[in-house]
């Protein structure tokens, strides 16, 4: 339990607004939160702000329309390309200059990145549009220039009424001013479907040598399933490319669900990315407060909802975490929430004091933060105020940085050299 000296009534209020952040869009705040974090030493994390891109930084091409705004810490300018919405993901299709944009709504863009055209993709599934549920992520496959296979997750609703999140995949079709999916089949699904419609996760990263899928599967809002393994909430998955648990998972022997199992002990997590080094990091909403950036490494436990350095809705304590309490520390956090949307780790030579940090979007914070990476650390880097929550960014082939604004009027932004 990390406390903010504020009012109580006001507490409540910032960690009602931390929650929304993975839901439908909220009233804006005006100022940016108050960070602090910690490396798992429990040392504090400096703020460690980089200059402007110097003038050997090559000039990225016409992707987006409109003069560059420069923001107003210097570091950067910001192209404004399209308004969306609902936005949720986006995924740039190798070998072209197309976008592929998920709307929470059930919606599958893709746009063209030099013309400005979009076009809805036909053949998208079902989904339930209700809370933070929705469609989520979208994926191209590591074999998607052979076969144009690409993976996408929503929410969808079982027996009951309950919910829970799907993954599936299918082949991209593009024909001049056409596109859809075809062949779309459902390869997982969170186990057990639950009542209510938070906390669905479902972000999807691939390890570099493509063999494996990570999958990030929330609590659902139930928090005690976290610590259950036998139950698929509050986890990060490790399976096959067709769904399927991966051999050699670290409780593969227990059968069932847990097979699917690489860490455990996760609250939210709304990111998850390898770096260079195959390292595989994730970021996570918090409660109240306690917001992480985490390593995950096999058969882990993260503590939740056991451990945290934020604490529950309306002041509930939980212990933070500490040295030998056998769960794994975040390598930074955050108090008050940023509302962790996302997460990207650039390697682009566009901004190359930047390479092989990581970029995290944060919702209830409107910022965009970096924070760096080195080997198995991490420490806070900048925190840039952008204003609107941000739901997604991502590397754009160029080496430019793209962001979507989360709400009925998102923005595509793409950021370039100031």
């Amino acid at each position: 339990m990390r406390r903010i000296a504020l009012a109580s009534g006001l507490i409540l209020a910032l960690g009602l607004s931390a929650c929304a952040g993975a839901g439908s869009p909220s009233t804006p705040q005006t100022t940016a939160p108050t960070t602090s974090g910690t490396t798992t030493s429990g040392a504090t994390a400096a703020e460690t702000p980089t200059g402007t891109p110097g003038e050997t930084t090559p000039t990225p091409g016409p992707t987006a329309s409109g003069d560059p705004q420069r923001h107003a810490s210097g570091a950067f300018a910001t192209r404004e390309a399209a308004t969306l919405k609902d936005p949720w993901a986006m995924e740039f299709v190798p070998g072209t200059d197309q976008l592929l944009i998920t709307q929470k709504s059930g919606e599958l863009l893709l746009r063209d990145q030099r013309s400005g055209e979009t076009i809805t993709v036909s053949g998208t599934p079902e989904v339930v549009d209700a809370g933070q549920g929705g469609f989520g992520d979208v994926v191209v496959a590591p074999s998607f220039e052979q076969d144009q296979t690409i993976y996408l997750s929503w929410a969808e609703r079982g027996d009951g009424g309950n919910t829970g999140a799907v993954i599936g995949r299918a082949k991209l079709v593009t024909d001049g001013s056409t596109a859809s999916l075809d062949g779309l089949t459902v390869i997982w699904r969170q186990d057990p479907k639950v009542s209510g419609n938070g906390h669905f996760a479902h972000r999807i990263a691939f390890s570099p040598d493509g063999q494996h899928m990570f999958v990030t599967s929330g609590d659902r809002q139930k928090m005690t399933p976290a610590q259950d393994l036998n139950s698929g909430l509050g986890k990060v998955l490790r399976l096959n490319p067709d769904g399927t648990p991966a051999e050699g998972n670290p409780f593969a022997d227990r059968g069932g669900v847990s097979a699917q199992i690489w860490s455990y002990g996760h609250r939210n997590p709304l990111g998850i990315a390898f770096d260079a080094d195959g390292n595989l990091w994730s970021s996570e909403m918090g409660p109240q407060g306690g917001d992480e950036i985490n390593l995950i490494l096999e058969g882990k436990n993260y503590g939740w909802p056991n451990a945290s350095n934020g604490s529950h809705y309306g002041g509930g304590e939980i212990p933070d975490h500490a040295p030998g309490d056998g769960f794994e520390a975040p390598k930074v956090w955050w108090n008050s929430s940023i509302s962790p949307s996302s997460l990207m780790i650039y390697s682009g030579d566009v901004f190359p004091q930047w390479q092989g940090d990581a970029f995290v979007g944060a919702l209830s914070g409107q910022a965009l933060l970096r924070v760096g990476l080195n080997g198995t650390d991490a420490t806070k880097g900048d925190e840039w105020d952008m204003g609107q929550r941000i739901r997604d960014v991502a590397q754009a082939p160029d080496g430019t940085i793209w962001l979507i604004e989360d709400g009925s009027n998102g923005r595509l932004l793409q950021i370039v050299p100031a």
